[in-house]
C-alpha cells in the first residue's frame, strides 16, 4: 500500500489545534537501568554432584577393562533420532570446549564435572570435550577416553554424545548434547 505524504494545509491545522505546541524534553537526567541479578547458585544440585563425584571417585576399575571401541556414542532417553543424527554429523554449533590433555584421571573428573555444571548453567546446548586418543599413556590405551564416557553416561544432564567429526578432534574429542535449562 502507497502511504499519502500530502497532508493538506487544513488536516495540518486541526492536527496543530488538537496536539498543541511541541517540544523537545529536555532534562539531564537518565533511566538507570538495573542490571540483571545473577542467577541463583542451586546448592542442592551442587551437593548432589558433588556426591556422585565422591561415589564415581570410589568406584575401582581399570579403564583397560572397558572396551570402547573407536567411536564414541551414548543416547539417552528422551533424544530423538534427529537430533541424534545431528549430533553425530557435527551439525550443532559447539558453544564450548574442555581440553584434558595433560590431566590425571582424578583433575579429569573435576574439570569435566565443573565444566558440565557451568555450560548448563550458562545456557549452552552443545560442547565439546577432547578427551585424546590415548597415544601417550603408559600402556598405549586410552585412559581418559574411557572414563569421559563412563562419567558421561552418569550424568543426568547429558542427553547424549558422540565422537567427533575428523577436523574438531575426531575419535580424540566427543560432542556432548546437553539438557536445556
Amino acid at each position: 500500500m502507497k502511504r499519502n505524504r500530502d497532508i493538506s494545509a487544513e488536516d495540518k491545522a486541526l492536527f496543530r489545534a488538537h496536539v498543541g505546541k511541541v517540544g523537545r524534553i529536555r532534562t539531564t537526567v537518565q533511566a538507570t537501568i538495573k542490571p540483571r541479578p545473577p542467577a541463583p547458585i542451586p546448592h542442592q544440585t551442587l551437593a548432589d554432584e558433588q556426591q556422585v563425584l565422591e561415589d564415581l571417585g570410589s568406584l575401582d576399575f581399570d579403564p583397560a577393562d572397558v572396551e570402547t571401541g573407536e567411536e564414541l556414542l551414548y543416547r539417552g532417553a528422551g533424544l530423538q533420532d534427529r537430533q541424534f543424527r545431528r549430533l553425530r554429523r557435527g551439525q550443532f554449533r559447539v558453544e564450548g570446549e574442555l581440553d584434558l590433555h595433560g590431566f590425571t584421571a582424578d583433575a579429569a573428573r573435576l574439570a569435566v564435572a565443573g565444566f558440565l555444571t557451568r555450560s548448563r548453567q550458562e545456557g549452552k546446548r552443545c560442547v565439546r570435550i577432547i578427551h585424546g586418543k590415548g597415544r601417550g599413556s603408559r600402556n598405549g590405551r586410552p585412559v581418559l577416553k574411557t572414563r569421559v564416557q563412563h562419567w558421561l553416561r552418569q550424568r543426568q544432564d547429558v542427553l547424549g554424545f558422540s565422537s567427533a567429526l575428523p577436523p574438531d578432534g575426531g575419535t580424540g574429542a566427543v560432542y556432548v548434547l546437553l539438557k536445556k535449562g
